[in-house]
């Protein structure tokens, strides 16, 4: 259950998804057309559009509809989950150095168990990353580097991401875009996970792409289709025995965010605002607190 986890909240969290990237791959395809959920937070001068997302697809995929297209030319900015400075990578590169590696932990192959250790070094040659380094890496860490194997031998993509598209589109119209975390704060909530929650992100993060494809495509039917409903029946179910993680994954960030935007409010314009499909679904969700304030939340899409 916490490998399923961890591999859809970083769908759901993007930062290590995005920064560790993936390499071209052929798109997959659906025959339904695309229709994710979208929806509306308005009054008398403010209108805030919420969009739920995944941060990494297929390469080509498609799953814009005039609907959205028209929310986005009325949005006067976006704002993501995180950004990352993509013309200066070091920097979040010198941030993983800070908060993932440190001295004396115990050698990577005695973190997971000894049936998983020929995965581990297959999946950690295939990295062409100095073995060495990993011994010097937090099990978070080392599962986000194997996990950016992982994620490119599926088809995934950062740069194909929804979160990166909109940035693209909102940056060419001269349209500011900001973020609801910086990257230090998203990579404490995997740097400050159990040892053991962390040990089991590394045990998914070598597991064969072609046992966790048919999960992924799941979701991402699920996503394009606007079933929020399944959407939210997954993170529940993956989540009910969990509640340390929902707690810091979920249910924090969630009411944060919609503290944000009850700010926001206060303010006249039109905004888009777009994060992971999970924290849009279920009865923690974004709109669940908005309408716990009193805010009418309507759905478009």
């Amino acid at each position: 259950m916490l490998k399923r986890l961890i591999r859809r909240t970083i769908a759901g969290l993007g930062l290590a998804a995005v920064a560790l990237g993936a390499s071209p791959a052929p798109a997959r395809t659906t025959s339904t057309a695309p229709k994710p959920a979208l929806w509306q937070v308005s009054d008398r001068d403010t209108t805030v559009y919420l969009f739920g997302t995944i941060h990494l697809l297929p390469r080509n995929s498609t799953w814009r509809t005039k609907k959205f297209d028209e929310a986005v030319q009325r949005s006067q900015s976006l704002v993501v989950e995180t950004l990352i400075d993509n013309a200066n990578p070091l920097q979040l590169a010198a941030l993983l150095r800070q908060m993932g590696y440190r001295p004396g932990l115990p050698p990577i192959a005695s973190r997971v168990s000894p049936e998983k250790r020929p995965q581990l070094e297959a999946a950690i040659t295939r990295t062409q990353i100095p073995r060495a380094m990993f011994d010097r890496m937090e099990t978070w860490t080392a599962a986000f580097t194997l996990m950016g194997v992982q994620f490119a031998e599926l088809g995934l993509q950062g740069d194909q991401g929804v979160e990166t598209v909109l940035r693209q589109s909102f940056t060419a119209a001269a349209k500011p875009v900001g973020e609801l975390e910086t990257n230090r704060e998203q990579l404490a909530f995997f740097d400050t996970l159990p040892e053991q929650a962390q040990r089991g992100l590394l045990e998914g993060a070598i597991e064969n792409p072609q046992n966790v494809r048919g999960k992924f495509d799941g979701m991402l039917r699920a996503w394009l289709t606007g079933d929020v409903d399944s959407i939210a029946q997954t993170f529940n179910h993956d989540l009910q025995n969990s509640p340390e993680l929902r707690a810091a994954l979920l249910t924090r960030r969630n009411y944060a965010w919609s503290q944000w935007i009850e700010r926001r409010m206060a303010q006249p314009g039109t905004l888009m605002i777009a994060v992971g499909a999970g924290h849009l679904a279920g009865d923690i969700s974004v709109q669940r607190y908005l309408e716990g304030r009193g805010y009418r939340v309507k759905r478009i899409q």
